[in-house]
């Protein structure tokens, strides 16, 4: 395969590899009877468990309309749950409910079989090295930014 310009272009390459580990990830998932946004949402709420809607939907850049809908769906269906948060009468916290547990251990298979394929010919040194510079360059764009008043963020 020929290489094109934008080959090695940062964005282009950070979008790209995004784009084509969701296609993988659906291919691998797709008898979970989950669609993505569901896995998104469970994914955080395993390691945010008790997260509330708002910060949910910050957190995975969506609408807080969307999120609610997508919560109401996933809540019929017995996958996660709200609760009442006591610091807020109005606000709810999310859980992950007993009958979502035993498919995370699948969400966990795919998840690292994916980053296996993605990472196959990475020494451990460069997989961290890779991860360390990405947290950085997260860092970069996400607190330097907010604190010197470099990013305007118009949609909000």
């Amino acid at each position: 395969m020929e290489l094109g310009p934008y080959d090695r272009r940062f964005g282009f390459l950070l979008h790209d590899i995004a784009r084509l580990m969701r296609k993988r990830f659906d291919a691998r998932s797709r008898d979970s009877g989950l669609t993505r946004a569901q896995w998104q949402v469970l994914a955080m709420l395993r390691v945010q468990e008790g997260v509330n809607q708002a910060a949910l939907a910050e957190a995975l850049d969506l609408e807080p309309i969307t999120i609610g809908r997508l919560i109401d769906r996933m809540e019929e269906a017995g996958w996660v749950e709200r609760r009442p948060d006591a610091a807020d009468r109005r606000a709810h916290r999310l859980y992950i409910t007993a009958k979502t547990r035993p498919m995370m251990v699948q969400f966990e298979r795919v998840a690292n079989g994916l980053l296996d394929e993605a990472f196959s010919g990475l020494s451990p040194s460069e997989r961290e090295g890779l991860l360390d510079l990405l947290v950085r360059i997260r860092g970069n764009l996400s607190e330097r930014g907010v604190r010197t008043g470099e990013l305007v963020d118009t949609e909000s």
